[in-house]
């Protein structure tokens, strides 16, 4: 197939242009600029230059390819967070606009926050409702292009990682650099579940090769890493001091991310290893954070 990749010069997006182009498809990624069009061009994807703000760039890469894998997202969860989502859901129409009346696919990125409260989330978890405090509308859009006849997919991250970057875990090492110590709320014991960049890129394609129509994935490796665990190994890596922060002072210390902070992200996959044949086996998050460079993180 010619996949059209948005995102596809970032983290995760980078890793699976070449597992697509080593399984034998054909990579259309889009890029924003000459760097990022030279890196695409040296790992044999053929280039499209736009982003998510020029929508005629989105909806010509998906008119041009059998399928569409949608990974790219504006990162700013304090001050734009808001009309990054916005901005994502007017991407994920315009894509869909261009495959409507198809069979081709698009596979749309979610996340797993607020999912369930106090278990472990499930594929068969319906997606939060967007609102004011949530706006993320990723699979709401998704859904409604399902009911214009569009194929659609959803693949749901957790904590993805490796030496260089972990999710939300990369902002509280940068948290823990700034202020001295890593801490963690209460008992530390809420956790995150995590999966490997490499396992992820694979599962994109898995569910590009295989997936079903409307259908939801979870890219976990683990199911749930306690956030002390997590700030302890951040702790030994910048040779700071590991603190335990009451659930009334979190705000104060996390800013921001004490949202995410004081929630169990913990999810399964048991469904989508089932169905898609799926088989993580790269290394825990606890492993990559013991390996990295702390001090060109």
């Amino acid at each position: 197939m010619r996949v059209f990749v948005t995102g596809a010069t970032g983290f995760i997006g980078s890793a699976i242009v070449p597992e697509l182009i080593n399984a034998g498809h054909q990579v259309l990624g889009m890029a924003r600029s000459d760097a990022g069009a030279q890196s695409l061009i040296a790992a044999g994807a053929e280039v499209h230059r736009g982003d998510l703000e020029d929508l005629e760039s989105l909806r010509t890469g998906a008119v041009k390819s059998d399928a569409v894998i949608h990974t790219a997202f504006m990162h700013d969860f304090f001050l734009k967070f808001q009309e990054n989502c916005e901005i994502d859901r007017r991407a994920i129409e315009a894509l869909g606009d261009s495959l409507a009346g198809s069979d081709r696919p698009l596979i749309v990125t979610s996340g797993l926050a607020l999912l369930a409260s106090g278990r472990i989330a499930t594929e068969n978890d319906p997606p939060v409702p967007v609102s004011s405090s949530y706006p993320r509308a990723s699979e709401a859009s998704a859904a409604s292009l399902a009911s214009r006849g569009v194929r659609t997919l959803i693949v749901r991250l957790p904590q993805v990682h490796d030496t260089v970057k972990q999710g939300l875990v990369t902002f509280a090492i940068r948290l823990a650099r700034e202020k001295g110590v890593s801490a963690y709320i209460g008992e530390g014991s809420k956790r995150w579940a995590a999966a490997h960049r490499l396992d992820v890129a694979h599962l994109y394609r898995l569910a590009l090769e295989k997936g079903e129509a409307s259908a939801r994935y979870h890219a976990v490796a683990e199911e749930g890493v306690p956030f002390r665990d997590i700030a302890e190994a951040i702790g030994r890596g910048l040779n700071v001091p590991v603190v335990s922060i009451a659930p009334e002072e979190a705000a104060g210390h996390f800013g921001w991310l004490a949202a995410f902070a004081g929630l169990d992200l913990q999810a399964s996959s048991a469904q989508t290893r089932e169905k898609l044949g799926w088989n993580p086996i790269g290394p825990t998050i606890l492993t990559d954070l013991e390996k990295m460079r702390y001090f060109q993180a």
